[in-house]
């Protein structure tokens, strides 16, 4: 018999998307699948939304708003699937993403393979996906995957995985303490328990952009938001060097320490410390993060706070600014290809 994919979608306001996200389950080509949409006591129509499928054997749970986490937890608990796949209410599967990679052999024939996909960003279309392949689109070694990660500042969407039931087991819940990078820190522990990551190029998620609230907005970031990003930093540092402890993953775990400093810096100066002590441990030393010249024109008029509030905008801005240019592009190139 073949083995049973539990796709679980938490929800959360998401009236506007969880269609499409939900059509996207029901149309992938695997033939033993589930459905399960938690909705994480939504004020608008997306219980409406969901329940209308119904009919079509998706379940509907709804729970008072407890978070992300807590929605994934409970949908984890309700799944029967030998099988998980984790997909938010504003992105999309394409139809073959888990057959591509459940008929891998790789993945199929041994669960403590974690199964990878490719992945892009879209706006409105998801065939205007754009792809931006990094370093992680590859079949990797758990450790060598997780150094790469820490080191270049590259990831991969909560979609992409394809996570047995023995894996989700081993690693344990989602950390409903979190409030920022709950999937990073969660998929930290899948790798630490996974024997090799396998990639399968031809699977496809489509992220939707312009949705979910950016981590460059650090600026505006709660103490508690602050505070879950050191607790996965620490994890992130704690399963890299369980897989692979060597100075050049202690050195990927400085690296990621200074990237992150300038979110504490220097309105949180424990947080702060404690990087910088974390950093030490590893053998390197953290500077107090500096601004570009225009910044530091900013910072002598204004303040640091005040600068480093403005580089985090206009950094948002130049990544929107950029991926419009990227859609238009892509939608020229379609353009021409019709034409021919």
């Amino acid at each position: 018999m073949l083995p049973l994919v539990s796709i679980l979608i938490p929800a959360y306001n998401a009236e506007r998307w969880l269609r499409s996200a939900i059509v996207s389950a029901l149309n992938q080509t695997w033939p033993r699948r589930e459905v399960i949409v938690v909705d994480d006591g939504s004020t608008d129509n997306t219980v409406a939304v969901a329940q209308a499928y119904e009919s079509s054997g998706v379940k509907v749970v709804s729970q008072r708003h407890s978070g992300a986490s807590a929605a994934r937890n409970r949908a984890l608990a309700l799944s029967q699937g030998d099988y998980v796949q984790w997909l938010d209410a504003d992105d999309v599967l394409a139809p073959d993403k888990i057959e591509r990679q459940l008929t891998c052999p790789e993945i199929r024939e041994d669960p403590w393979t974690l199964g990878s996909s490719a992945w892009g960003f879209f706006y409105r279309d998801p065939s205007q996906t754009i792809l931006n392949p990094t370093e992680l689109w590859s079949s990797l070694a758990p450790g060598e995957w997780l150094y790469r990660k820490c080191d270049r500042n590259v990831w991969m969407a909560v979609e992409t995985w394809l996570v047995s039931k023995q894996l989700c087991d081993a690693a344990g819940i989602w950390n409903e303490e979190l409030l920022r990078d709950n999937d990073g820190e969660y998929f930290c522990r899948i790798l630490r328990k996974a024997k090799k990551v396998h990639f399968v190029p031809e699977s496809l998620v489509c992220v939707r952009r312009g949705v979910a609230t950016s981590i460059s907005n650090s600026s505006t970031l709660s103490r508690r938001k602050l505070e879950s990003i050191m607790k996965s930093l620490h994890c992130h540092i704690d399963c890299l060097l369980a897989l692979e402890n060597s100075e050049r993953t202690k050195a990927a775990g400085v690296k990621m320490l200074q990237r992150h400093l300038i979110y504490f810096y220097p309105e949180h100066p424990d947080l702060v410390d404690e990087a910088k002590r974390a950093a030490a441990s590893l053998g390197g030393r953290l500077i107090d993060p500096e601004l570009g010249s225009y910044y530091r024109v900013v910072k002598k008029l204004a303040g640091f706070k005040v600068a480093k509030r403005i580089m985090f905008r206009r950094r948002r801005s130049y990544k929107i600014l950029g991926l419009l240019k990227e859609l238009i592009a892509a939608r020229g190139e379609r353009k021409e290809m019709l034409t021919v």
